[in-house]
């Protein structure tokens, strides 16, 4: 996103009311470059136009301070980051373009004018990046800890979108990049918050603070995958939700399993791999004879086992030495009890 001139900070210390706060997102934000945004911020509503042919796809998410971030771990700019992502990745798994994001952030009154700014600044560069508009949202002060909710609104060729149900029989299952690093790099951050909050802006080798939305790859995808999905709550818990969704089974080969370095290093790489969550990569599966070529929009694609007919138990893995045993999706899921949730930045 082309900006002319400094970029406006936040006004000092929030105390100038919410419509300078607002005006300055807006003027930091900048226009938008696409061409389906005919009105963005500045009214009572954004005003897209899909492209002929087209059909809209709609995601919100929420970062919740203590659940998906902490202030005293997480960097201002990779909260930011973070944030977007989780919405671009939904509209890659879709294999959707975006036409504009929305964000809609609740503010302790304590909050510092300066995190905020660096909250933006990782936001917005994560959107230049991939020539997203931020077209508007809403801003409040909250009693309790921070909260922001992304609306990512994207569109693909009509009927051409890749949802979770179209996994058939036979499918091979494919992953791209690598899965792992971001549990890991969470307990990375987790034992020396201090090293991490240092950082001042998106970084390689980071999939946790700076996870990378495969909107390139979703595209390429459509018209050669059967079903998609992007792995934000752990490779079985996702997977899970694709066989349920589509009346399928799966087994997943282990030693195809493309971990992460950082979870490599880990005595229980497996369980992060499997389980960790927060990879934001795509999990597709595709007939046999599809050529799948071994990178996908600059991403390495892993074939990582197969889709079968559905009986029990509705994940298997298979070891090295051929054994298979039950799958249990044991990633992220809200309200289960914590033991058995997957990490995640919780207190």
């Amino acid at each position: 996103m082309k900006r002319r001139g400094p970029s406006p900070k936040i006004p000092g210390e929030l105390d100038r009311g919410e419509l300078a706060f607002i005006e300055a997102i807006r003027r930091r934000a900048g226009p938008g470059t696409s061409g389906n945004l005919r009105l963005g911020m500045g009214d009572d509503c954004a005003v897209l136009r899909p492209s002929p042919g087209e059909e809209i796809c709609v995601t919100t998410d929420f970062s919740l301070e203590g659940v998906h971030f902490r202030r005293d771990w997480h960097p201002p700019e990779a909260v930011g980051h973070r944030c977007l992502a989780r919405g671009l990745s939904d509209l890659a798994a879709m294999g959707a373009e975006p036409l504009g994001v929305f964000l809609s952030l609740a503010l302790p009154a304590r909050i510092s004018a300066a995190w905020v700014d660096r909250f933006f600044r990782g936001f917005l560069a994560l959107a230049a990046e991939h020539r997203v508009t931020l077209a508007g949202g809403d801003t409040a002060q909250s009693p309790g800890p921070m909260a922001a909710d992304i609306v990512a609104v994207g569109q693909a060729p009509r009927e051409k979108a890749l949802l979770r149900s179209g996994a058939r029989v036979g499918d091979i299952l494919f992953v791209t990049g690598s899965l792992g690093g971001a549990a890991a790099e969470l307990r990375a951050i987790a034992s020396h918050p201090a090293r991490f909050l240092r950082m001042h802006g998106a970084a390689d080798g980071h999939p946790h603070l700076y996870p990378q939305p495969r909107l390139a790859a979703g595209r390429r995808l459509r018209g050669v995958a059967h079903a998609m999905i992007d792995i934000s709550d752990g490779l079985s818990t996702d997977l899970a939700h694709v066989c349920r969704a589509s009346g399928v089974s799966a087994t997943v080969e282990q030693a195809e399993l493309p971990v992460h370095p950082l979870a490599a290093r880990e005595p229980d790489a497996l369980e992060l791999a499997l389980n960790g969550g927060e990879d934001y990569e795509l999990l597709f599966t595709a007939p046999p004879n599809a050529r799948i070529p071994r990178r996908i929009g600059g991403v390495p694609v892993h074939r990582i086992g197969a889709i079968e007919k559905r009986g029990e138990p509705l994940l298997r893995l298979r070891t090295p030495e051929g054994r298979t045993r039950r799958l249990e999706p044991a990633g992220w899921e809200h309200f289960r009890p914590v033991e058995k949730r997957a990490p995640r930045a919780s207190r």
